[in-house]
């Protein structure tokens, strides 16, 4: 049996060469759902089915991670450089990326890679479901594959290659830059020459292209050689196969005790417009869908183009009815004000989620913003024998997620947070000292 302890996960991004595969670290729960979308045929005259119709697979795949302070993940699904430390949430609207997970069993025998290639962002959430809870991050992924590689296929490896300088470049297998790499194993699916390699991508500039096997590209077994004729110089290519073992020296996961294990709840500070600091919050839920426009065509079964028609951006806040102050930031009025009528809520709030190392918040880690924020709902809510809560539900179209405190509208958390008693600690400052007082 494989335990969750010895299933490793690793990403590969699609369209960038300057963006390198990684392990995927801290994450709680990997679920995959995959609808073979098969339709019977039948005919009048006959009893029975006549064939079954293969469509194209529709495969989503969910990840729950901890939130730890680091935005690689973000990086890596967005395609990004490894430069790069802030992503909108338009930048998910067109990348891909591979996810394989290396199974071992209890006995420490390696079993096989499940592989879903091409996966794109449907989905994201960020909760901290209550003030003592981890932060949690949640990824939804679409896509139309998912392949298990076992027997002597069983390891998925990577080869990137950004070293081409003009027509008819080769990679050799198992020498020079890849003297480490293992030998192919044949497709067992697609017997021949051609047909040792998962798949060959090439980038040139902004395109991306799959190349096909025996006509964009060959492979020599007795040589372990990969010729592409007709590439051009600055061409980069990302090569996928199986083999019977891994890349010589190298290990698909290695346990991360560098980065935050997790973060919790009193790490946080979330502003609302801005630099007004929301004080007894008792939760709150960031929900981002892609409303996605994935193109086939005919003749092909594969997706050619990728896209989103909207994306929609959902906060919800939760909190102990104490005072009015959310609702005056969204009236655009000041604390005490005499009348807050909810027909004439802005419509341009912001809001800011900022994750520190731990609760002194000295060490910023990365954080969130949403803009233009609307409110769409306010929920009311008086339970016999307990507190009166109450829900306030906003959305909107912009969003970014960056691991640079210059990024975000509210710049320091010691120029919002106040460290005065409960009776003042609701009003509106953006003044006031620092506190670890919990939000």
């Amino acid at each position: 049996m494989i335990h969750s302890s010895y299933y490793r996960p690793r990403i590969y991004p699609y369209k960038n060469a300057n963006c390198a595969a990684t392990q995927i670290d801290r994450v709680q729960e990997i679920t995959g759902a995959i609808t073979l979308n098969r339709t019977k045929v039948e005919e009048v005259g006959r009893d029975g089915i006549v064939c079954w119709r293969k469509g194209t697979p529709t495969v989503t795949l969910t990840v729950r991670q901890l939130e730890y302070g680091d935005v690689e993940l973000f990086r890596k699904l967005a395609n990004g450089n490894d430069a790069t430390v802030k992503f909108e949430m338009t930048d998910y609207k067109t990348p891909a990326s591979g996810i394989a997970g290396f199974l071992t069993d209890d006995d420490a025998s390696f079993l096989g890679t499940v592989w879903y290639p091409k996966l794109r962002v449907a989905g994201f959430g960020f909760a901290i479901g209550d003030p003592d809870a981890n932060m949690e991050r949640t990824f939804s992924l679409v896509g139309e594959d998912k392949i298990t590689l076992q027997g002597n296929n069983k390891y998925l490896i990577e080869l990137v290659d950004d070293s081409c300088a003009g027509a008819a470049h080769t990679i050799v297998i198992g020498a020079g830059n890849w003297a480490t790499w293992p030998d192919p194993v044949e497709d067992p699916d697609n017997a021949g020459a051609d047909r040792y390699m998962l798949r060959v991508t090439r980038i040139r500039g902004t395109a991306v292209t799959d190349l096909i096997p025996g006509t964009d590209f060959s492979y020599t077994p007795g040589t372990k050689t990969i010729l592409i004729p007709a590439s051009e110089n600055n061409d980069d290519y990302k090569v996928y196969y199986s083999a019977a073992s891994y890349i010589s020296g190298a290990t698909p996961f290695t346990d991360n005790d560098s980065d935050l294990c997790s973060i919790s709840a009193e790490s946080a500070s979330i502003y609302l417009a801005t630099g007004n600091y929301l004080y007894r919050l008792q939760s709150i839920g960031v929900d981002v869908t892609w409303d996605r426009y994935d193109v086939k065509e005919i003749g092909n079964q594969d997706v050619v183009a990728r896209g989103a028609r909207d994306i929609t951006c959902r906060i919800t806040l939760g909190r102990i009815l104490e005072d009015y102050t959310i609702e005056e930031v969204l009236r655009g009025k000041a604390s005490g004000y005499g009348k807050i009528d909810i027909r004439k809520f802005v419509d341009d709030a912001t809001l800011t989620i900022k994750v520190y190392s731990d609760d002194t918040k000295g060490t910023f880690k990365c954080g969130y913003e949403f803009k233009d924020l609307s409110p769409v709902g306010v929920d009311d809510g008086t339970p016999l024998n307990e507190y009166v809560t109450k829900g306030v539900t906003m959305e909107c179209e912009e969003g970014f997620v960056s691991s640079l405190e210059a990024d975000f509208t509210t710049v320091s958390s010691s120029s919002s947070e106040s460290s005065s008693s409960s009776s003042s600690s609701s009003s509106l400052s953006s003044s006031s000292s620092s506190s670890s007082t919990t939000p």
